[in-house]
């Protein structure tokens, strides 16, 4: 391919950016910020006129491969709990609730962001996400973990024993992989994290930064 006809792509790829206003939406269930975003994010498209592509991927695996260790209780108190008042004023900011702190790192991080995967295959993503977002960060029931996780499927309509186990197949597990591989090719190093073509925009905050760009 030449340049030129790189360069034609490139700019039809942003038009229809515009057209589409669609902005990705890279997130893992276990990112504690990403609750901000999953609450409100139905709302922003409303107001905006725009269309979020919830795409879930492996934070942790990212965050291994940068040599990042995440909060660790002791050697990071003063981060952690500043952390938590942080997330509960923006929710506040926001308009809904958030109790802290929420049961955190994650212990079914990989099956509760696998079942996402399934959700967007078959269309309950949100509802499947934004239901275990509130569950975690307003009754303490941590997402991956039964009997929440059995329960949060039925509520949204769903067989909880097949969806379980469609979420574990080879298929769903090379998804899961792929997202997390695309996400690092595409720069991604957080969540939840808004990806305009090649543009990244990291953190909850950042979203309406991201709004502005499409624009």
């Amino acid at each position: 391919m030449t340049r030129s006809n790189k360069s034609l792509n490139k700019i039809i790829n942003k038009l229809l950016l515009i057209i589409m206003r669609k902005i990705e939406f890279w997130y893992s269930i276990g990112s504690t910020y990403t609750y901000l975003s999953t609450q409100r994010l139905k709302d922003v498209e409303e107001k905006n006129g725009i269309q979020f592509e919830w795409i879930p991927f492996s934070v942790r695996a990212r965050m291994i491969e940068m040599e990042n260790v995440p909060f660790m209780a002791e050697k990071k108190r003063h981060k952690i709990d500043y952390m938590w008042r942080d997330i509960e004023r923006r929710a506040g900011f926001y308009g809904f609730e958030a109790k802290i702190p929420a049961p955190y790192p994650l212990k079914e991080f990989d099956l509760a962001n696998k079942v996402a995967i399934l959700g967007k295959e078959e269309g309950w993503i949100k509802d499947y996400t934004i239901l275990t977002y509130k569950k975690w960060f307003l009754d303490h029931k941590e997402p991956g973990l039964e009997p929440n996780l059995s329960t949060s499927l039925k509520e949204i309509g769903l067989n909880a024993d097949k969806t379980i186990k469609l979420a574990q197949t080879y298929k769903i597990d090379k998804i899961y992989l792929k997202n997390t591989e695309i996400a690092k090719n595409k720069g991604i190093f957080g969540s939840p994290s808004f990806v305009i073509d090649n543009e990244v925009f990291w953190g909850d905050d950042r979203c309406e930064d991201a709004i502005k760009w499409l624009s």
